[in-house]
């Protein structure tokens, strides 16, 4: 008996001792997986990815005044809308200088990601980059909401280098007091020789001067190239191989505009100064009451009061028909030789921009014309029109206007239109004189693409 209960207290010893060390093992153990766990999520924690840094572009456009501060008010929605894209806001001075110091950058390799900036001919040399394939592979373009007349004018060959930022056309803005004091409505100048008439009428003069004009034109080639499409003249024969700015319809037409600013002084411009000077002159003598309206772009509506002024259609010619000015898009690209990064994050800012709701509220604040058709259908759009009238007479005038003239010689005929402009409008030489000597300047230029 007493063998066997030493036996049975050895056995009762050995299994107390067996489950001490299976709870201290067990202890242990519980220890170790909370510190395995622990050193587990301090590794994970180590090579977590840190959070992912928006690609930081730049986005270079020629915009002043209420437009660039527009521009300024779309960036900053845009850096706020996500995070995967920041962009740079770089304003330049005008449209032209935007080209000037683009065209520097991309010599020193060194361009903006983005640029408000269309230039076909660069586009066919290879500076600027297709976007064809991004907008292949974004199911959100919808290419046919577009206005397809401003999308078209992106294209070369089929594929997309440049979209529409918003659309633009020149029309006529004038004071609504200066119209009643001479008993004049819009209707008594639906034709030049009508505006013609009217300015005359408005136009105050003292001592052989005048003080109040009748009217005032946009300095440079443009209005008065509105006017020769509106009579039926073109830049080039049908055919492409003849230069027509000596043709009867051009030589008229800026005769009339020489003799109306030197000889009647019914009207005047403004030229010259740093960037859109020049162009705020001129809003600023119809809005200071020293002159009674003038021609410029859509986009002007937005430094307007229009308590004050009421905007109008340009006029036809008698006999002729409706006016029919160049309405044109104005157009942004991704030049060459960004990375790839860059690209798609340009696309995702200039695809932002478009949108029906941002086109729609640039077009209220600005006056420019809205790229999406959708954007007619924009609530906020249809309210301010109702009653905002002005801005649809852009797009009613869009309607039935004529194409941007696409300067086969990278902008040599342009150019020559440009210097010959002045010569009319500045230095007064006759229209027939200025067109012939930029005919010959420009022809040269045509005949050495043959």
């Amino acid at each position: 008996m007493t063998m066997l209960k030493m036996k049975q207290g050895l056995a009762l010893m050995m299994v107390s001792c067996f489950a001490l060390l299976a709870a201290c093992g067990q202890s242990s153990g519980n220890a170790n997986s909370n510190a395995d766990s622990g050193a587990s999520a301090t590794a994970d924690a180590a090579v977590a990815p840190a959070p992912k840094e928006p690609v930081t572009i730049e986005f270079w456009y020629g915009l002043g005044g209420k437009l660039g501060d527009t521009m300024k008010e779309k960036i900053e929605l845009f850096n706020s809308s996500q995070d995967e894209v920041t962009v740079k806001g770089i304003a330049q001075a005008d449209y032209s200088e935007t080209e000037q110091k683009l065209q520097a950058a991309i010599a020193a390799k060194q361009p903006p990601a983005a640029v408000l900036s269309s230039n076909m001919n660069w586009a066919k040399k290879g500076l600027f980059a297709d976007m064809s394939d991004l907008i292949a592979a974004d199911a959100a373009f919808n290419k046919e909401d577009f206005v397809q007349t401003f999308l078209e004018q992106g294209q070369l060959d089929g594929k997309q280098f440049f979209l529409p930022m918003y659309g633009t056309t020149q029309v006529m803005y004038y004071r609504k007091d200066a119209l009643e004091k001479s008993g004049l409505t819009p209707d008594d100048f639906k034709t030049w020789e009508g505006l013609a008439a009217a300015a005359t009428k408005m136009t105050v003069k003292a001592g052989g001067k005048t003080s109040f004009y009748g009217w005032e034109p946009m300095w440079g080639r443009e209005n008065m190239m509105d006017a020769v499409f509106s009579k039926g003249g073109t830049v080039l024969s049908e055919d492409g191989k003849t230069v027509m700015i000596d043709s009867p319809e051009w030589i008229e037409t800026w005769e009339l505009f020489r003799k109306w600013i030197h000889e009647d002084q019914i009207m005047t411009i403004h030229s010259g100064g740093q960037g859109w000077e020049y162009w705020y002159k001129t809003i600023d003598d119809v809005m200071k009451g020293q002159a009674a309206g003038y021609i410029g772009s859509s986009g002007d509506q937005g430094d307007l009061d229009f308590n004050i002024v009421a905007a109008m259609e340009q006029p036809g010619w008698d006999g002729i028909g409706a006016g029919k000015p160049v309405a044109s898009a104005i157009m942004a690209g991704i030049p060459a030789g960004v990375s790839e990064e860059q690209k798609a994050a340009a696309y995702k800012w200039l695809t932002f921009f478009s949108k029906t709701e941002n086109t729609a509220s640039w077009s209220i604040s600005t006056g420019y014309i809205a790229v999406r058709s959708s954007a007619l259908e924009d609530e906020e759009y249809k309210a301010f029109s109702e009653k905002n009238p002005q801005i649809k007479v852009p797009l009613m005038q869009a309607a039935h206007a004529s194409a941007p003239f696409q300067d086969p010689t990278g902008g040599k005929i342009n150019d020559a239109l440009k210097i010959a402009a002045d010569k009319v409008q500045i230095g007064n030489l006759s229209a027939e004189q200025a067109l012939k000597e930029a005919k010959e300047t420009a022809q040269k230029e045509l005949d050495r693409l043959k």
